[in-house]
């Protein structure tokens, strides 16, 4: 985590370099007021007391959420992360052989994911398990990917959600590449205009893809908001050490504009989220959001995040819950009862048992799988190393093995 100097200095070299892996006491606390008090770079509509802040620049792009809304946001918040911790359950007693879990980042990924229309495209990473539920992609659909079994069984094309990518900002290149078959096709310009969101981690931010990416869009001028989820580590590294300055203003070295948002402030980042892809739609694009969040568990099932970060910072950051602040405010402004909790946790709860027996019972995909849809063509050397794999497995006793 970055220092005060560094998160508040708008221009470089005002602050001090990139000093440990390990934050520091100072740097922690440092951290947590920047996301608290946000200065004059965040953008925060709810605090995490659940108290509504006025922006007079982003609440028009809100001005019609009402309570039945913040309810629903609500609800799917706790509906993923009740999929993303029962996900993980699996994966540590054996029916996955990996989980990426979103722990923490729920009202980023919901805010932004809620912004989108439906032609807009998304392009995830391997983590963005809430877009996907924004874009009708039930959880269920996801444990594929983990169990090994498939890599992606939804249609891209229908859902306007791409596939998980594995490689590191290898999604940013793709996004990039969609956003200016948006423009050439003339698909921008107006209210009715298509945009792209494409979404990423604050490691990925030292990749070439991103950088790549970023040169592409500028130059073409392509409706792509990139979304940055800067969750303070880069598996084992600090934000700090990824970058001098807050990760949002890089956009001004490649002339398009960037922001930094409450990442835990489910309002605040449909609002800015809502912007930007507004300024994208109409032909603006494109721009960088840095949702500013923290991870609160693993970065996968098989990182330890012990060896690296303070139990301290962990705690602290619990007190600035995506989904308590909502809770809390709609308690406060008399937007929800205490029924209304209880059904959204009975419905938590029966989900979480319909992906565990799902997942108990996928069967094994059978081996000719693998050759399918790995070319859009037929391919006669495919269709050959296919026959003859084929021809082998099926000479075993019970044929395939």
């Amino acid at each position: 985590m970055s220092s005060p100097e560094q998160w508040t200095h708008p221009e470089p070299r005002e602050g001090p370099a990139a000093t440990a892996a390990a934050p520091t006491a100072e740097q922690v606390i440092a951290g947590l007021r920047a996301t608290s008090e946000g200065g004059p770079e965040l953008v925060q509509l709810l605090t995490p007391e659940g108290e509504r802040v006025q922006n007079p620049r982003f609440d028009r792009y809100v001005a019609e959420v009402t309570a039945a809304d913040l309810r629903a946001l609500y609800r799917d918040m706790v509906l993923v992360r009740r999929a993303d911790r029962e996900a993980n359950a699996l994966q540590r007693q054996g029916q996955l052989g990996i989980w990426v879990p979103l722990l923490g980042q729920e009202a980023a990924q919901i805010g932004a994911g809620r912004a989108m229309r439906p032609a807009d495209m998304a392009f995830p990473s391997y983590r963005e398990h809430g877009v996907a539920w924004t874009k009708g992609i039930h959880p269920k659909e996801l444990l594929g990917i983990f169990r090994g079994t498939d890599h992606g069984s939804w249609d891209s094309a229908e859902t306007r959600f791409h596939p998980y990518t594995i490689v590191i900002g290898n999604q940013v290149l793709n996004a990039a590449g969609y956003a200016m078959g948006q423009r050439f096709d003339g698909k921008v310009g107006d209210d009715d205009g298509e945009a792209t969101m494409v979404f990423f981690g604050d490691g990925a931010t030292s990749q070439g893809d991103v950088h790549e990416g970023f040169v592409w869009a500028a130059v073409y001028d392509a409706p792509l908001v990139f979304f940055c989820q800067n969750n303070q580590w880069a598996i084992s590294e600090p934000t700090e050490r990824q970058s001098r300055l807050p990760l949002y203003q890089r956009a001004r070295g490649y002339g398009f504009p960037g922001i930094r948002v409450d990442g835990n402030d489910v309002l605040a980042t449909l609002a800015v989220s809502r912007w930007a892809l507004d300024e994208c739609r109409h032909g603006n694009g494109p721009v960088l959001i840095e949702a500013f969040t923290y991870r609160m568990d693993a970065h996968t099932t098989t990182d330890d995040p012990t060896r690296y970060r303070h139990s301290d910072e962990l705690e602290a950051w619990k007190l600035k819950d995506p989904i308590e602040r909502v809770r809390v405010h709609l308690v406060r402004y008399g937007g929800a009862d205490q029924g209304f909790f209880e059904s959204v946790q009975a419905e938590a709860d029966a989900l979480a048992v319909e992906l565990r027996e799902f997942c108990f019972a996928m069967p094994d995909p059978p081996p000719r799988q693998m050759f399918d849809h790995v070319y859009a063509e037929p391919s006669p050397v495919l269709d050959a190393q296919r026959d003859e794999f084929l021809a082998y497995t099926a000479g075993f006793a019970g044929g395939e093995h």
